[in-house]
């Protein structure tokens, strides 16, 4: 029973471990390996049951005769005014072979629910025109040869191995099912070689994804009007014609009996419970269950956010051995001991009017919370993060395309998109042929287009302007509020004020950050002005806007504190005298904490609320036990639809937090760390989001994720130059260097240890008249009483060449290493590129050994005709 229900055969399999690198394994939140178990008995993948074995037919996965499986919902009300172009494309879904069944919702009568169910042959036809790949034989491995040098190192690290935990984040085999397209040969479908394909059941042999994905495919070239080009189930969704499109869960998440002694009831079920369940927060993720319920275009993503988790480990942990070591050197840093004993050192206002003269060590604090951030390790950490987003990125093309062979994306081509309705409108009345298809398409003229784009870019440059001017006012209530808080009342607040105004401040452009992402609406208007043709050109071109609003909205602030803060005379605000350091990191830490707690509770809170009402709506009108009854339809109907871009919001907060974590990481070493543990709860958050919250999306294909790696790799360059200026320009890395090996006690010595430093903070440190100045900050002057008062010294020029020369040197060695571990590390794992080429040689002679099977039985077949003929020769 279990084989026919399944659809799958039940061969010796081959262990293939030989044949995978450990580079190519999954990172600390995958689990792409091959289970060698099966479903439980009570594992039901045809959820069809006939009604006499005690199945109810109001589960909602069937049509009313128990047999027929739904394959996709339409929604639509009675009472819309598109009838007419309703019945027209229900009688064209019928002529494409598709069978229906209507039926009125329980909680509505005016809603009605359209059941489609795609039979054999029509699944045979469509696979077949959309090339869909099937299984047709078992992989059969080789083993590796290997020499005697790497037998010997493996024995010894699986004899440490052993002494470990027995892999504590893996999921239980006996839990997983036997995915039999991750294990089999696969090929393009042909209804002529159709005995080739392992069909052991007509009913489970194309799954639930691949069957929503084919009937979705009809539904979006079927038409409902009498023209060229009406056609296609996203414009009856665009005109109101239809309200909801989707496909169906395979029933619920939750059961009351553990799935430890009864196995999971479906493969929904079985998501929840090894993968969005927050007790199995630390286990790897399923991708295969994954891909095969979402499609592979979600399974890449979280496969991406899991290998982006997984490499966040080394970083988070570098990270926080330099701040430990920041910590643990604290009371060994001559700097600041310098600065905490200088007691008899007067020292400016930080500000006019109400801002009293300091002693230098009102600032000792300050100078030793900067040293946990802005000490010796801060060079070699701001390069290995550097390095470690090269690493991050080449290996992640890897992992990308184990994935794409082990799916079979390795030679999918996405299909040429069709043109958007609202650019057919607009240019109808111009056409021309279209050099791939050869047929006649609307044409946009080149002077029409680009005077398009020069408005939609002139847009974004307002824009960008408007983020320019809030990030003004911020500095305009910083000056306006350091002196308000210095003439506080409270001693508290009073002396602590550039604390109070950097942390008001922060939090006040967090505000502002969130008001502002009303960007989308804008990014919506500029992308629709520009009239893309395509609906992939239509979503790269938003992504880059989006992304680009978001971008400055939330780092323009972190920029002007890293670059700008005390070195504008216009902003009559300076920093402490152990730097502006001290700012930037709490800048970070405020926006990148507050950010990621915002997010994940409007991702989680917004539709747990939404479902709640929805919920207590129904118990109100229809009893407590009313929700329980309803079949599977109505249940995702009252579940929240996914975003209407798709996984561009979820990308988005990825892609930010990693130019967060990589773009000021010199100044903010903690970043990688807070972002792992944001990770980790993303992650399941998301599960949870996609498996209970939401309907199911349909499954869709996809090679990579898309525009978003080019934005990783833009990022990635980035981050080299603006931690070259962090280190240069806004820590003291550079003048300490200058001073301990030209002006300090070793100069000339040729070392640089804490001795060296006596004497920094009077050397970094100007006298200045007050008399003459109306204010003081750091810097290199002569004194008062010299021949040139108050102009540059030489020490000055030394630490601004030393500046200039780090900033050229860093970024040179960086990118020649970047550009180095890139040319050393191929895309293709070597044993995937054997497993790839061993799988073609085999699938060439097994064609070649089913032609000749085909030619000997056509010959037999024409010997025996030949005999039966000679055969009626004779009385």
């Amino acid at each position: 029973e279990r084989e026919r229900s399944e659809g799958i055969s039940s061969p010796s399999r081959v262990d293939d471990s030989t044949l995978l690198n450990p580079e190519t394994h999954s990172s600390i939140l995958d689990d792409n390996t091959k289970t060698e178990s099966r479903l439980p008995e009570n594992f039901l993948l045809n959820l069809c049951t006939p009604p006499w074995q005690g199945k109810s037919k109001s589960s909602g996965l069937c049509f009313s005769d128990g047999k027929s499986r739904i394959d996709y919902i339409l929604v639509y009300r009675k009472s819309s005014s598109q009838s007419e172009k309703r019945e027209v494309f229900e009688r064209n879904i019928r002529a494409e072979g598709l069978q229906m069944e209507k039926e009125a919702s329980l909680t509505n009568s005016d809603v009605i629910f359209l059941k489609l169910h795609a039979p054999w042959e029509t699944l045979c036809r469509y696979a077949e025109l959309m090339n869909i790949r099937m299984p047709f034989r078992r992989k059969i491995f080789y083993m590796h040869r290997r020499n005697k040098f790497m037998s010997r190192m493996e024995k010894r690290i699986n004899k440490f191995r052993g002494w470990l935990p027995r892999k504590p984040m893996k999921l239980d085999n006996n839990t997983l099912p036997d995915l039999e397209e991750n294990e089999s040969f696969t090929a393009p479908f042909s209804r002529s070689r159709i005995h080739h394909f392992n069909i052991h059941n007509k009913d489970t042999f194309f799954n639930n994804a691949t069957r929503s994905r084919i009937v979705h495919h009809i539904l979006q070239r079927v038409r409902y009007e009498e023209g060229k080009n009406k056609m296609g189930l996203n414009r009856l969704l665009s005109n109101n014609s239809y309200e909801a499109a989707f496909p169906l869960h395979e029933g619920s998440y939750h059961s009351k009996n553990p799935i430890r002694t009864h196995g999971a009831e479906n493969h929904r079920h079985l998501l929840y419970e090894c993968w969005a369940w927050w007790g199995v927060w630390y286990k790897y993720q399923p991708l295969d269950l994954i891909r095969r319920y979402f499609g592979e275009k979600i399974g890449l993503y979280f496969a991406w956010l899991g290998w982006y988790t997984g490499m966040l480990f080394p970083a988070a942990l570098v990270g926080l051995l330099v701040f430990l070591y920041g910590l643990f050197t604290l009371d060994h840093c001559q700097v600041s001991k310098e600065i905490c004993q200088a007691t008899d050192i007067i020292m400016c206002p930080i500000c006019d009017q109400y801002c009293p003269y300091l002693r230098l060590s009102d600032s000792c604090i300050y100078a030793k919370v900067t040293h946990l951030f802005d000490n010796g390790a801060t060079v070699f950490f701001a390069v290995f993060m550097a390095v470690w987003a090269t690493v991050f990125l080449e290996f992640w093309k890897r992992r990308r395309a184990v994935l794409a062979y082990d799916w079979d994306l390795i030679d999918w081509e996405e299909e040429e998109d069709e043109v958007r309705p609202q650019f057919e409108a607009k240019y109808s009345n111009k056409e021309r042929m279209n050099p791939i298809s050869g047929k006649p398409e609307p044409y946009q003229a080149f002077s029409d287009k680009y005077s398009r784009l020069v408005v939609s870019a002139s847009g974004i440059f307002f824009m960008i302007l408007v983020v320019i001017a809030a990030v003004f006012g911020i500095v305009i209530y910083r000056v306006i509020t350091v002196s308000t808080f210095a003439a506080f009342g409270w001693a508290l607040i009073r002396n602590n004020s550039q604390v109070a105004t950097t942390g008001t401040a922060v939090c006040i452009n967090f505000c502002i950050i969130m008001l502002l992402n009303l960007y989308e609406k804008v990014a919506l208007l500029l992308t629709n002005l520009e009239q893309p043709r395509t609906e992939s050109e239509w979503e790269n071109s938003f992504t880059l806007k989006m992304f680009l609003f978001q971008f400055v909205n939330l780092n323009s602030s972190t920029f002007y504190i890293a670059f700008f803060l005390g070195r504008l005379d216009i902003t009559k605000i300076w920093c402490h005298p152990s730097g502006c350091l001290f700012d930037l990191c709490m800048q970070m830490g405020i926006i990148m904490v507050l950010k990621q707690t915002w997010n994940n509770f409007m991702e989680l809170g917004y539709p747990l609320v939404q479902n709640w009402w929805t919920r207590r709506r129904l118990r109100r009108e229809h009893g407590e036990k009313a929700k329980a009854s309803f079949p599977q339809w109505e249940r995702d109907y009252n579940l929240q639809p996914m975003n209407a871009y798709g996984l561009f919001d979820e990308y988005l907060e990825m892609i930010l937090q990693f130019g967060f974590t990589t773009i000021f990481v010199a100044a903010f070493p903690l970043a990688p760390l807070l972002a792992l543990l944001n990770n980790i709860i993303e992650i399941r958050l998301d599960a949870y989001k996609f498996v209970t919250q939401w309907r199911r999306p349909l499954p869709s294909q996809a090679k990579d994720i898309g525009i978003w790696y080019g934005v990783l790799e833009g990022i990635g360059i980035l981050s080299v130059i603006t931690n070259a200026f962090v280190i240069a320009v806004t820590s003291d890395f550079i003048p300490r260097l200058v001073y301990a090996y030209k002006y300090g006690p070793c100069a000339g010595q040729g070392r640089a240890g804490e001795g060296c430093m006596m004497g920094y903070v009077n050397a970094s440190f100007s006298v200045f008249r007050v008399s003459d100045f109306e204010k003081r900050y750091r810097d290199y002057r002569e004194p008062p009483d010299s021949a040139e008062p108050y102009s540059y010294t030489l020490q000055f020029w030394h630490v601004l060449a030393a500046r200039l020369a780090f900033i050229i040197v860093f970024e040179h060695m960086v990118f020649a290493i970047k550009t180095l571990i890139a040319y050393l590390i191929p895309d293709l794992p070597k044993d995937l590129r054997d497993r790839m080429r061993r799988e073609k040689y085999l699938i060439q002679e097994m064609m070649y050994e089913a032609e000749l099977e085909r030619l000997q039985k056509e010959k037999n077949e024409r010997k025996k005709k030949k005999d039966r003929a000679h055969h009626k020769e004779w009385p």
